[in-house]
């Protein structure tokens, strides 16, 4: 059965596809502001954020980055490029640069976050590097859903892709150096005319056969 709602967010979601070929339409400074917004105020566990978004907008560095994207074109074409990263060996002195962050923003006394900060700690201690990273980078798909949606809602188009060799990416970005490790990417701008992924029907599962009311 299909659902039809007259509602902006989820008509926005019908409009919204991943796109094959861009235009070379750019964004507007005040358009990317919103969508960068989005990311910053994603939601993440303990709100650590152990993550940073690079806004790739140089071209020649875009060409570097289309060979190891499996030559998909949208790294290059697209208005701007995201790469979304998680923070490598996250450990106890970002927790406590996060909690000297709390304590300034809620104006209390950092030894009133000892508990907290203890329990964090804790966590992260469970976790093997692996694992860590993990736990990190499932917390950037709570990013690219904000992402995704701000971007429908605003009407701009986008490409989410794990479809990269993650390695090529770091070294042509000097990520190890910046103590990152690069995880997703997503190529957002406007869809072109003769894309012919853009006319094509969505295909979702009916709520009955995804939703499960207890």
């Amino acid at each position: 059965m299909e659902i039809t709602l007259n509602n902006k967010i989820i008509e926005s979601l019908k409009w919204r596809y991943a796109v094959k070929k861009f235009s070379d339409k750019k964004l507007t400074e005040e358009k990317l502001e919103v969508l960068i917004e989005s990311l910053r105020l994603t939601p993440s566990a303990y709100g650590l954020q152990g993550w940073k978004f690079l806004i790739i907008e140089n071209k020649e560095i875009r060409e570097q980055l289309v060979e190891p994207a499996f030559n998909q074109r949208q790294v290059l074409e697209a208005s701007h490029l995201i790469v979304m990263c998680t923070v490598d060996n996250y450990g106890h002195e970002h927790v406590e640069s996060f909690m000297s962050e709390v304590a300034d923003a809620r104006n209390v006394s950092i030894d009133s976050l000892e508990g907290y900060s203890n329990m964090i700690k804790g966590t992260i201690n469970n976790h093997s590097d692996e694992s860590k990273e993990t736990w990190l980078s499932k917390q950037l798909y709570i990013a690219l859903g904000n992402l995704l949606t701000t971007c429908a809602i605003e009407e701009v188009d986008s490409c989410p892709m794990e479809g990269f060799i993650k390695e090529k990416y770091d070294d042509i970005l000097n990520l190890k150096e910046k103590g990152l490790k690069s995880q997703l990417i997503v190529p957002i701008g406007y869809r072109a005319e003769d894309d012919p992924y853009a006319s094509l029907k969505k295909v979702r599962k009916n709520q009955e056969d995804v939703i499960e009311w207890i």
